[in-house]
This record gives C-alpha cells, structure tokens and sequence, in this order.
C-alpha cells in the first residue's frame, strides 16, 4: 500500500473515532439535561398535588364554619328572651 492510502486509512479512523466520542458525550448530556428536568417536574407536580389538597382541606374548613355559624345563630335564636 502507497503511503497516502496508509495515512487516508488512519485519517478515516481517526475521524469515525472522534466522531462517535462526539456523539457519546452529547448523548450523555443530553440524558443527564432530561434527568434534571424530569427531577424538576416531579417537584412541580408534587407541588400541585399539595396545593390540591390544601384547598380541598379549605373547602371542608369552610364548610365547618358555615356549620358551625348556623348552629350558633339557632342556639343565639333559642336562648333570646321573649
């Protein structure tokens, strides 16, 4: 083999080298990106799922009051001098 089909050769191999190591690295940090961001959705979502529970627990206090108000005034009704 001539001499400039030997270095076209290593050339070629050097070049698919670098290349594939070019994309294993941006396929890592492609992965590691979407990790971050799933951990950063799974916050959001737990967030949400908190905050749903704190206004349904605010609606069941709400209506407790309203209860509770009610039963007051009829006990206030009850107990008024006639």
């Amino acid at each position: 083999m001539s001499e400039a089909v030997t270095v076209a050769i290593i050339s070629l191999f050097g070049t698919l080298g670098g290349s594939l190591l070019g994309v294993l690295a941006s396929n890592r940090l492609t992965v590691y990106r979407i990790e971050q961001l799933e951990k950063k959705v799974e916050k959001h979502n737990n967030l949400v799922e908190r905050t749903y529970r704190i206004e349904e627990e605010q609606e069941v206090e709400k209506e407790k009051f309203k209860v509770i108000n009610h039963r007051i005034e009829d006990l206030e009704a009850f107990h008024k001098p006639k």
